[in-house]
């Protein structure tokens, strides 16, 4: 009987940042599994300077961050830092609430899987994370038979998220149909203790959308971004390279409170 129950559970497939240990999310096995209040609730992003962002996204989080597209697939993400394993939003495990958090990192603990056998996506939780319990949790993932207002409202915010990202890749291949996309980098040039210039360091190399090509497309298709909506995700981007200077400064900010500490 054993075999036959454990033949029934989902193959899940992929591997998710953040996620430790991804598992389908059932009653048999979660009945008496929730979340609870933990001091440090963002420290799970602490150490990852760039996530993932979906195209509805690209005007609330152009105020706070760079939007960039990386790799052959172009993915869109925002940058939270300019130095490897280091969110410079996220202090002692608080997310600085003056800035947009990706709704990559709001949906976590939950994520939606692949199930191979059966071609679907299935709802999971990470088990390892630490506000995952099934100690006298202060949210029920179930009540009684049926999901918990709690869980159906995280399935709701995890179908829109699949729906906007599904949405993204559409749009970022007619960009690439299109080679709206130019190849950059992004430089700093700091100071010597004696107030010399320092030596240029590369930050990053991307992807960005060229303007100058976004203009010369034709009227008709300019039309169509503005009523898709492609028109306003691609000056939200433009507009939001201007924050690689906050990133700088941040940075900078960090690295002298650090030197004081030391």
């Amino acid at each position: 009987m054993a075999k036959k129950d454990e033949a029934k559970q989902p193959e899940v497939s992929g591997n998710v940042m953040f996620y430790e240990q991804p598992v389908p999310l059932t009653k048999e096995k979660h009945a008496k599994f929730g979340v609870k209040q933990v001091k440090k609730p963002f420290q799970f992003m602490a150490d990852q300077h760039f996530l993932p962002l979906t195209a509805p996204e690209f005007g609330p989080a152009s105020a706070s961050v760079p939007i960039i597209f990386a790799g052959d697939d172009r993915t869109p993400l925002a940058v939270m830092g300019i130095r490897s394993g280091e969110n410079l939003f996220v202090t002692d495990g608080q997310f600085e609430a003056d800035f947009y958090m990706p709704a990559f990192a709001r949906r976590y603990p939950f994520v939606l899987a692949g199930d191979n056998a059966n071609d679907r996506f299935v709802v999971c939780v990470d088990e390892k994370a630490e506000c995952v319990t099934n100690k006298k949790p202060e949210q029920l993932f179930f009540d009684k038979d049926d999901t918990s207002k709690f869980t159906k409202e995280a399935f709701q915010f995890l179908q829109s998220f699949e729906r906007d990202r599904q949405a993204t890749t559409r749009m970022i291949e007619v960009f690439k149909e299109l080679d709206l996309f130019e190849p950059k980098e992004m430089n700093f040039q700091g100071n010597n203790a004696d107030g010399t210039p320092a030596p240029q360091q590369k930050i990053a190399d991307y992807f960005a959308i060229s303007e100058e090509k976004l203009k010369a497309l034709p009227a008709e298709k300019i039309a169509e971004f503005s009523k898709n909506g492609y028109l306003a995700v691609a000056y939200a981007h433009l507009i939001s390279l201007g924050n690689w200077q906050r990133l700088v400064n941040m940075t900078l900010r960090r690295a002298q409170a650090e030197q004081a500490k030391a």
